[in-house]
């Protein structure tokens, strides 16, 4: 009971406090970083009421659900990466969404005919069974110190009080109208009049703050059985559609929700310059690819370089890794994939060959990793086209004084998912099912369920077995490539992680150019006409990622970190001591 006195009178001093939002804090004790404030303090208020960095996750990861819901919620899945220093381990927590039991390589297709992936997106047909709840569930159990009614406190508060509605929300909103209007439940929560919500005007979601009440008293299982369970699957089959709007149902159980279970598997290791890298495993391809590219960038002496040739050596790096990661990875619960030849170091030395120093070579083909796999798999090089992924998740980092660290990404999807909100629960359901491949053969198709291909990459990185740093960021696959380019201006450029974070990102997925921001006016630079000397070319995008990580410092201090202006700016802070 004192426990839990102290939780509310924590959570009730933060409610009132004047925290200034910053993107950079350095302290002693427990920091978190995340995009929203609103959830970093959360996070911090469970640290300061004795909770451990696991319970401020998925505390943090509560309140996400309420102030970006268009990027994630109870709606999708997500993997989260935690170091238990009791332990001594690195966990990977995969919580991904699966396919029902009704998919097959077939299902996102009509007379023979492969769907448009945009049309694919706003049905009942690209939800998948959501991971969230149980991963939090599973986290909180194994590695935490509280319980659900404990750590969703502050998140029912945020649903029940409201917030300001800001910028990012009301262009996010915006930019989704029409998908919204398509279903009445949504459009009741999220569009007034068929418009967004004004920016400043005060959003409540007190429908979702009941259905975090609903899993404080009943748990887990109040998600994945029972009345919610009901009204998720009725959401699915029979989508809530506007009068005169079509929507493509589903045929998902309630057996598919009983029957879904989250896993704990080896992360993916790997070590660079002296740090050991712990990355999340299949089916996120963010480990491997991340690991792969550094292996081959290892060849090369970046520190020596002029710094225009580092981030050119960064960029083709880049391509041959997607090449690899686009035919050879997806779900190991379902195919071999050459996972110790993709890791190989002799491999990313015949990759790294491959390489000019001084010019792009253009879109690459995937290597031959099997020679360095010592096994018997079975390959398969499908040179399939790549499916889009979108840019729209959220990622979030904590550390306690302890000296436990989580990573954890996590996402609906597309923005706002699939579109559907679950009526009169609250949050929106995700569109995972179309990160598949539509078409086999491919390593990637859809099948009854299997996991759906990731690149979400929560990293931890260490020294002298230590932590040294965490980074994370969403982003579809430019998630592989803003982790990447993270670590190389960290540790090879020599930029403090603030800097490397907040850097403009170049983002090279084997494509005929490479992606920029325009938010960071990154074309005509002395940075980008340096590069261009390489043969590169650029393609605009608003903005890449919303990354957030941690630097543990020599000193014993610890720098929480996230980002100055994208998504609006992030909140870092650490515990007082």
């Amino acid at each position: 009971m004192r426990s839990k006195a102290l939780l509310g009178t924590v959570l009730l001093m933060a409610a009132f406090a004047a925290w200034a939002k910053q993107p950079v804090a350095t302290g002693n004790g427990g920091a978190v970083a995340t995009i929203s404030d609103e959830a970093s303090q959360a996070a911090l208020a469970i640290l300061n009421a004795g909770g451990n960095a696991v319970d401020a996750a998925v505390a943090a990861a509560a309140v996400l659900g309420v102030t970006d819901p268009f990027s994630c919620g109870v709606g999708g899945g997500g993997f989260m990466l935690i170091y238990s220093v009791k332990d001594k381990r690195v966990i990977a927590l995969d919580h991904r969404e699966t396919a029902p039991a009704y998919f097959s390589p077939t299902v996102f297709q009509v007379d023979g005919k492969e769907l448009e992936w945009d049309d694919a997106v706003p049905t009942g047909l690209s939800v998948g069974v959501p991971g969230t709840v149980r991963g939090w569930h599973d986290a909180l159990s194994r590695y935490g110190t509280m319980s659900f009614s404990q750590v969703l406190k502050p998140a029912i508060r945020v649903a029940e009080q409201g917030f300001a509605v800001s910028e990012n929300f009301n262009r996010i909103n915006a930019l989704n109208e029409a998908k919204f209007g398509r279903f009445t439940s949504t459009s009741q929560l999220y569009l007034k009049d068929r418009k967004a919500l004004a920016t400043g005007s005060r959003f409540r979601n007190p429908d979702l703050a009941n259905t975090y009440k609903l899993l404080a008293q009943g748990g887990v299982k109040a998600f994945y059985e029972g009345a919610l369970a009901r009204d998720i699957v009725r959401a699915v089959n029979q989508p809530p559609a506007a009068p005169g709007v079509k929507v493509l149902s589903a045929q998902m159980t309630l057996n598919d929700l009983k029957d879904y279970e989250a896993r704990l598997r080896q992360p993916i290791e790997s070590t660079y310059r002296g740090y050991a890298f712990y990355g999340m495993p299949m089916p996120s391809s963010g480990g491997i690819a991340i690991a792969e590219a550094l292996n081959i960038l290892e060849n090369f002496d970046l520190k020596a370089l002029p710094r225009a040739q580092a981030e050119h050596l960064y960029l083709e790096a880049s391509r041959l890794v997607f090449a690899d990661r686009n035919a050879y990875v997806a779900d190991g619960e379902f195919l071999d994939v050459p996972k110790a030849g993709l890791l190989s170091k002799d491999y990313a030395k015949e990759r790294a060959k491959l390489i000019d120093p001084k010019a792009t070579q253009g879109k690459r083909s995937a290597g031959d990793p099997y020679p360095f796999q010592n096994d018997l798999s079975v390959p398969l090089r499908p040179q399939a086209k790549l499916m889009a992924e979108p840019a729209h998740t959220t990622h979030l980092t904590v550390s306690d004084r302890e000296g436990n660290v989580v990573a954890y990404t996590f996402t609906i999807e597309d923005w706002v998912g699939s579109g559907i909100v679950v009526p009169g629960r609250g949050f929106l359901l995700n569109n995972e099912m179309t990160d598949f491949e539509f078409s086999a053969p491919h390593p990637n198709v859809p099948e009854a369920g299997k996991r759906p291909r990731s690149s979400m990459s929560p990293t931890i990185v260490f020294k002298d077995g230590k932590p040294a740093f965490t980074v994370g960021s969403p982003g579809g696959s430019t998630i592989i490539t803003t982790v990447l380019q993270t670590v190389v201006n960290h540790v090879d450029l020599g930029m403090s992680l603030a800097d490397a974070l907040a850097a403009p990102r170049l983002s090279q997925r084997n494509g005929d150019k490479t992606q920029v921001e325009k938010l960071l006016n990154f074309v005509g630079s002395a940075e980008a006409k340096a590069l261009e000397a390489y043969g590169h070319q650029w393609n605009e995008t608003d903005q890449i990622g919303a990354a957030n990580g941690i630097r543990f410092n020599d000193d014993g201090t610890v720098t929480a970190v996230s980002e100055p202006l994208r998504h609006g700016g992030g909140s870092a802070l650490v515990q007082k001591q």
